[in-house]
């Protein structure tokens, strides 16, 4: 059955291509099996092909996202979806491998899942229908509030101090952020470029704001 808050259904969790990924079943059949709620007894017959690191063979999805909520980073993802962006999926994807804390989708509830790998069934999504809302749960989590968007007066993200609690806000694709999220922010930060295309692609975006907030307070 497909997802009622996206449009499309994403592919599918397992590994289908011509070449297997992952690993086999257990060695040693049954018997071998590791005493541990964590393991998913399917998988542990059939072998884990999904797309998670090697930590992670074998485990079942609630262990694996109970044990990514012991270590995500406090830092959450926001992405206005006024007009069907499908770089959403790009984005959640993106924010598993960063542990984020969480992606907030604003304004449009349903979105297409495919660029997301699969990584929507461990990475917490939330939904607010507009910016108002956004902030206000931002503010109630005392979470500053950090639009990424080249438009005039942001500052470069390049200087900046990305605070450690946050949000990273992201506009639509082609129009960016609207004039509501942008004045409600408590920073505006822009992605310095160097060559002809006046912006580049939300998802690309996030990935480098994501991964300045890493080399600012993560350690490896």
């Amino acid at each position: 059955m497909n997802d009622p808050d996206t449009d499309e259904p994403g592919p599918t969790e397992w590994h289908t291509g011509p070449e297997p990924v992952g690993v086999g079943p257990w060695p040693g059949g049954p018997e071998a099996w590791p005493d541990d709620p964590r393991y998913d007894p399917e998988l542990l017959a059939a072998g884990d092909r999904r797309n998670v690191v090697d930590r992670y063979r074998y485990w079942r999805r609630e262990a694996v996202v109970a044990d990514l909520d012991q270590r995500r980073h406090p830092f959450h993802v926001a992405i206005e979806n006024l007009h069907h962006d499908a770089n959403i999926g790009t984005i959640v994807r993106t924010a598993n491998a960063f542990a984020a804390a969480a992606v907030h989708v604003v304004g449009r509830r349903r979105w297409n899942r495919r660029g997301a790998m699969v990584t929507d069934r461990y990475q917490h999504v939330h939904h607010h229908p507009d910016v108002a809302a956004l902030l206000a749960w931002a503010r109630g989590e005392d979470l500053a509030v950090v639009a990424v968007d080249n438009g005039p007066g942001a500052t470069a993200l390049e200087s900046a101090e990305l605070p450690r609690r946050c949000v990273l806000l992201f506009g639509q694709e082609g129009v960016g952020l609207t004039p509501e999220a942008v004045s409600g922010a408590d920073q505006v930060l822009a992605i310095a470029q160097y060559g002809s295309t006046r912006s580049i692609n939300a998802g690309v975006a996030a990935g480098i704001a994501m991964h300045a907030w890493i080399r600012a307070h993560a350690t490896p």
